[in-house]
This record gives structure tokens, sequence and C-alpha cells, in this order.
């Protein structure tokens, strides 16, 4: 018979949780509140938690100086479509290697793994030749690319241990049915797999979303992202704290809003496979 866990164990395990949640979140709300001050309470010492005059001076000043919207917009079609090209890639890729396993398919998954191991920086000088030599600096088309390579292995990695969860033997029977290659893909595999493609496709939408270094490096104004549009309010004359943690609002609340509403799938997704 399973043990009780004593009540003050209870609360010293919801007192931590707690405590590292607020920890967690004080940053944004920090930034938050920061948005709504005049510029010398927000770099004021010591720092000025809720007594100020509320004021939205900063958000308009952040409107006028750069359009957010196109910045929006921007982010999201790069997040959305690199990785709807990603899944596009990955789902045959993660099939092959859960359902035709062969000796190296682990070896190959961890070589795929520690590309991300890899310092960006590194690989910045080619990629920005290749980019400018094909016309793809400051386009959507080349900086979809390059967050659907960054973020492949990754998503290869998902959907393959999503994947090894379903009883070959079902693939088997529509084998035995009939069912080509596509079709066991598309009508067979892909269904019972949603939970985790659903979770896989909302990670990756927010890996992308978050994406600095690329946009910054591959981007002037057309393709800027959201991320682009935050580093605009950094400037020789210095950093305006206030019109940054209003850029910085504006550029997370979307995104903090779509993990929020899909907690529940993001969750269910990412423990699919965890326990069998």
């Amino acid at each position: 018979m399973a043990r009780k866990t004593p009540v003050s164990q209870k609360i010293f395990n919801s007192a931590i949780g707690w405590g590292i949640a607020l920890l967690l979140f004080f940053p944004i709300l920090w930034t938050f509140l920061t948005s709504f001050k005049p510029e010398p309470i927000a770099v004021a010492t010591p720092p000025v938690f809720f007594d100020f005059d509320w004021t939205l001076r900063n958000y308009a000043d952040v409107q006028r100086q750069r359009n957010y919207f196109d910045h929006f917009v921007n982010s999201v079609i790069l997040s959305i479509g690199s990785t709807l090209l990603g899944l596009l890639i990955a789902i045959p890729a993660a099939w092959a290697m859960a359902f035709v396993h062969g000796r190296r398919t682990k070896d190959l998954l961890m070589w795929m793994l520690s590309t991300k191991m890899m310092p960006a920086v590194g690989v910045l000088v080619p990629i920005y030749l290749i980019f400018r030599d094909l016309g793809l600096i400051d386009s959507r088309l080349g900086l979809t690319i390059v967050l659907t390579l960054i973020n492949l292995p990754i998503i290869i990695w998902m959907l393959y241990t999503y994947f090894r969860e379903i009883p070959g033997e079902i693939l088997e029977a529509a084998r035995m049915d009939g069912a080509t290659m596509w079709a066991e893909l598309v009508h067979v595999l892909t269904p019972m797999a949603i939970p985790g493609i659903a979770s896989t496709f909302l990670l990756n939408v927010i890996l992308a979303w978050n994406e600095a270094f690329w946009t910054l490096n591959l981007t002037v104004n057309d393709a800027a992202p959201l991320t682009k549009f935050i580093a605009s309010f950094s400037s020789p004359q210095g950093l305006f704290y206030a019109k940054l943690s209003a850029a910085s609002t504006l550029a997370i609340a979307p995104i903090l809003a779509l993990g929020w509403f899909s907690q529940k799938q993001l969750v269910r997704g990412l423990t699919f496979g965890a326990v069998k």
C-alpha cells in the first residue's frame, strides 16, 4: 500500500513550487510595471514598485517610433511558417527512424541533437555570405529557412519519441490492408500522434518567436520580427528602460497568451510517451 504524504511535506512542496513560480514570473511583472512608468521613475534608486503616476505614453512613443503591427505580422509568419515547414520535413524523418529502425538510428539522432550545441556565431559569417549572394538578407523566406533548420533537431526528436509509443502492429495491419507508405503516414500515423504533433507545433512556435540571434543579424526592416522591434529601443544615446519595457511587453504578450490558453495541450503533449 502506498504511503500517504504527510501534510507538512505537501505544504513544503507547495511553498517551494510557488516560490519558484514567483521567482520566474517576477521579471515579467517588473517589465510590465516599468512599461507604465515615466522614464525618470523607471531608473529610480531605490526602485519604485506601485507608487507612481501610471502612464500610457511609453506605448504611444513606441508605436510612433516603430510600427508594432508590421513586426507582429512578421513574427507570426516566421514562427508559424518555420514550424509548419519543420513538421513537413520532420514527420517523415521521425516515421522512418521510429519504424524503419537501423543500427545507426540512435547515432544519427544524437548527431542531429549535437548540432544544437554549436555556437550560432560560429556559422554566422558563412550563412550571411550565402544569404547575401542569394538575395535572402532581410527576407521572410531566408529567415524562415534558418528558423526551420535550427529547430529541426528538436522537432524530429520530439516526434520520434511520440511515434515510438505507437504500436508498430497498427501500421503493419494497415500495410496488410494495402495501405501505401503515404496513406500509412497521413491516414494512420498522423491522426494517432495528433497530441504529440500539436505540442511539438506549440513549442517550436514559441522557440521561433523568441529567437533573437538570427533575427538581429539577418534582418534590417522588411522581415524584422518583434525581437528586432525590442532591440531597436537600445540606442547610442542609451537605454530608455520605460520604452524598452513597453516594447518588450508588446512583444511577449501574444506568446504568453498562446502559452496560457494552450498549456493543457502543451503539457499533455510533452508528457505523451513519458510513461508507458
